[in-house]
């Protein structure tokens, strides 16, 4: 395995992960890990693009890094989509959520970049989902689900791991981002 890094973008629903997925790609050519979920796309998603889409039965047959369940609905990624975004030269960028942060942590150790996503207003979440056009009935199964409680906050294990950046305003997020970027950049060097 080359000795890329991986920036693992966590944070709960419509904490603007994605978005921020998306702007590490475009500015640092990131290779985006395109994760693997048993959901069915939203309105504008594409299969391969913006996740796999699979069965239960093709999920199975993954060789997955972590995976894990959410609002009923399975997510992974696999290692051998991770080796081939470094193959490239680039660092990759994933969206998962804070369990999946944790095992990347565990299984990479400091090649796995964790940027926290939060906000100040938590009720904001619930409006920008409803923004990107998920159905009402599925943003109120979010609201309710464990898993998007459990990543509101940063969890007691990636205290100390994660960079913890508050998305209120994009242009300070993304001169929080450059920041941690350029401090990876300057360690490796």
């Amino acid at each position: 395995m080359n000795s890329g890094k991986v920036f693992v973008i966590v944070g709960a629903a419509g904490s603007g992960k994605t978005t921020v997925a998306k702007y590490l790609h475009d500015r640092y050519k990131m290779e985006r890990i395109i994760t693997h979920t048993t959901r069915a796309s939203r309105p504008n998603e594409l299969d391969g693009v913006d996740y796999h889409f699979e069965t239960p039965a093709s999920m199975n047959r993954l060789h997955l890094l972590e995976s894990v369940e959410y609002d009923h609905h399975l997510y992974g990624s696999s290692l051998e989509s991770l080796i081939t975004g470094w193959q490239t030269g680039h660092d990759d960028v994933i969206v998962l959520d804070t369990k999946g942060a944790f095992t990347y942590y565990q299984k990479l150790g400091d090649r796995a970049i964790i940027i926290f996503l939060t906000v100040s207003h938590i009720a904001s979440l619930a409006h920008r989902m409803v923004k990107r056009g998920d159905e009402l009935r599925a943003v109120h199964s979010r609201l309710k689900s464990p898993e998007y409680h459990r990543d509101l906050h940063l969890p007691d294990e990636l205290k100390g791991i994660a960079n913890v950046v508050v998305n209120d305003s994009w242009s300070q997020t993304t001169t929080q981002i450059d920041r941690i970027v350029r401090q990876i950049s300057s360690e490796n060097d």
